[in-house]
């Protein structure tokens, strides 16, 4: 699943760069519908937890061996180092005046990381732990006027920052238990992103943006409750993390495109006169 997610993003990011030169000034969207995938790098070192009681599995599997052949048949893997995932979010975008945007939208992240081991008798055993989250978001961007940053003269910057809600379905579920985090009606983190408007055509505008989000949540059960030898105190995770993301957006009503001015070209044949 990860790698037909990438394989579509990695489509995506070239048509866009295929569609550059079509690239207006501005977004003239004044009310328009997004679909927005991403890549991000999880803040989650609480992945240790799960490190923790996948070696004590393993060191038990060993002490249960009995000759050097089942010693041998022992064998594990361990979890990624980093968690990444695709999230996917839709949402809502209004223009309030001139490259000033409001936005909501809805997030689904998902990242789920498993591993097998093998026991003295060739067994295999499934481990696995998944990280989702329903992140709900508000957001402001602001577009950066071309006398202040420009790389070609066509295309345009924007700087976005964001609030995060969490809704339900935000939780940690793994192969001895579930987390359910809490819905706090003041939010749960912010987020920050640099934006850059690869193409547009007609209707459509695709931004790229690379940013940093944090959405601490926490929930009313322990680490224990979900992984062996897991801490005590309540759970508290991060579903934030560094991301990459495209932003395709579809104008429902647009401002009308700039007419070219004629008059000059009128004035200049006005001003010929024929060689006699």
């Amino acid at each position: 699943m990860k790698r037909l997610l990438e394989i579509a993003l990695v489509a995506i990011l070239a048509t866009s760069a295929m569609a550059a030169e079509e690239t207006s000034t501005r977004d003239r969207s004044r009310l328009s519908i997004f679909l927005q995938p991403a890549v991000s790098f999880l803040d989650f070192p609480e992945r240790k937890y799960f490190q923790d009681a996948i070696d004590t599995l393993y060191y038990s599997f060993r002490q249960d061996a009995v000759t050097e052949s089942e010693s041998l048949s022992v064998a594990k893997q361990d979890f990624q180092k980093v968690n990444f995932c695709f999230p996917l979010s839709a949402g809502l975008q209004y223009q309030l005046f001139k490259d000033n945007f409001i936005s909501a939208g809805v997030s689904f992240v998902y990242d789920n990381e498993s591993v097998v081991l093998t026991d003295r008798k060739n067994r295999t055993h499934n481990y696995s732990y998944t990280i989702q989250g329903m992140p709900l978001f508000l957001e402001y961007r602001l577009g950066i006027p071309r006398n202040f940053m420009t790389l070609s003269g066509e295309s345009l910057f924007s700087v976005a920052v964001r609030w995060y809600w969490v809704l339900p379905g935000t939780e940690i579920y793994t192969t001895w238990g579930k987390l359910d985090a809490k819905t706090p009606l003041l939010g749960a983190g912010f987020g920050v992103s640099v934006g850059y408007l690869i193409a547009n055509w007609k209707s459509f505008n695709i931004y790229g943006d690379i940013g940093f989000s944090s959405i601490k949540v926490e929930s009313n059960k322990t680490f224990a409750k979900i992984v062996p030898d897991g801490p005590n105190e309540k759970a508290k995770w991060n579903i934030g993390g560094l991301t990459m993301q495209v932003r395709i957006g579809f104008g429902l009503w647009n401002e009308p495109e700039p007419v070219e001015d004629k008059d000059d070209d009128d004035d200049d044949d006005d001003k010929k006169s024929p060689e006699e």
